[in-house]
């Protein structure tokens, strides 16, 4: 159901206020919406043939949007996801991934051909009809680059990850936890994988603590794994040998619903600081704050020594939908859907899917 406009001047009032008044606490990061927005929408001119089915498609027909981003050579590039068939209902069309380069972080050139798609091989059993969704992109201690993405099969979303070394070429690795506890968790639900990174000499890198890289996780909840090549993880259990929950979602708040990492985690000299998307529910237990089934920016922050160990959370979301064309699209409730974080010309560029349609971009000077 389309949100009311007293619901959408709540959230711009949110958006307004968080992005101009000094931080409640040193570890938050404040964004404004930029006047360019959405700043990637669907483009049908795209063809594509389509490893699978061997037929023409226009792989950017339908929808633009969720974004991974990194910084390589004074270049912004955007892993965007992109899907095809405008008549297909959510969840139904296939997904791929494309890349984008810009000079400025707002204005985006894209490559003509997807650079990670469905393809007849191994991973066909689980890429394919559904496609790869939502990347996220890091730089590792080789300098390579490791993307975790969806492999979406149409009934389990499983987190999947690739390696490249130069953003175009990528090599498949396939569903993280196929091999972790004798398969254990290969036919569960996984999505969202947000590496822990550190901003070295200008860029964001993956950061190893205690000689492993560490990733949050999940949908519903978040949950922590850890890896020794950022490609194939080990996710972290209770005592009681279930996925460890670190941050789990808040009755009658803007998360109420889930909480789903967004871009890859921030080291820092106060802690971890995870980006997530939290999602209200709809009826019993909704928070006040933002529109039912509306999906909100959030912020919390985790110890450095120990990723696991919670420390503190912002009560108020820092991103919300404000804009006619975030209420609108595959998802009329409203989405800010934040999955790319780069740190650009002394800014931070916070990219994001909006109404499971179009790319939105958020910045905050300096560090």
């Amino acid at each position: 159901m389309r949100a009311s406009i007293k619901s959408v001047i709540i959230c711009s009032l949110f958006t307004v206020i968080l992005s101009s008044c000094a931080n409640p606490e040193p570890w938050l990061l404040g964004f404004e919406k930029t006047e360019l927005n959405p700043i990637l929408t669907a483009d049908p001119s795209y063809s594509f043939v389509c490893p699978v089915s061997k037929d023409t498609v226009a792989w950017q027909q339908a929808d633009v949007f969720n974004p991974g981003a990194i910084v390589r050579n004074d270049t912004v590039f955007m892993l965007l996801r992109a899907e095809d068939d405008p008549d297909a209902i959510l969840g139904g069309r296939t997904s791929r991934i494309g890349l984008a380069y810009s000079q400025d972080g707002i204005h985006f050139d894209k490559y003509p051909q997807p650079v990670l798609y469905p393809e007849d091989d191994e991973f066909k059993q689980w890429d394919y009809p559904g496609g790869v969704e939502d990347p996220r992109v890091v730089e590792l201690a080789d300098g390579g680059y490791a993307m975790l993405y969806t492999s979406w099969d149409t009934k389990i979303a499983r987190l999947s990850s690739a390696y490249s070394t130069d953003l175009k070429s990528w090599n498949k690795y396939g569903p993280v936890f196929r091999e972790a506890y004798n398969g254990q968790f290969n036919e569960v639900w996984s999505k969202s994988g947000s590496i822990v990174t550190e901003l070295v000499d200008g860029r964001l890198k993956a950061k190893k603590i205690n000689g492993k890289y560490y990733m949050y996780w999940g949908e519903l909840f978040v949950n922590v794994a850890t890896s020794e090549d950022g490609l194939q993880w080990e996710p972290l259990l209770d005592k009681n040998g279930e996925l460890l929950k670190v941050l789990e979602p808040t009755l009658h708040d803007f998360d109420s619903h889930l909480v789903e990492p967004g871009p890859p985690a921030l080291y820092t000299d106060n802690g971890i600081l995870l980006l997530y998307n939290g999602k209200n529910l709809s009826g019993e237990g909704a928070g006040k704050q933002t529109p039912e089934g509306t999906y909100c920016g959030g912020q919390v922050l985790f110890d450095a020594k120990d990723p696991t160990q919670f420390i503190s959370r912002l009560e108020t979301p820092f991103i919300c939908p404000s804009l006619p064309h975030e209420i609108s699209g595959q998802y009329k409730a409203g989405t800010t859907f934040i999955e790319g974080l780069v740190y650009f010309k002394d800014q931070w560029f916070l990219y994001y899917g909006t109404a499971d349609s179009m790319v939105g971009l958020a910045t905050r000077n300096g560090l």
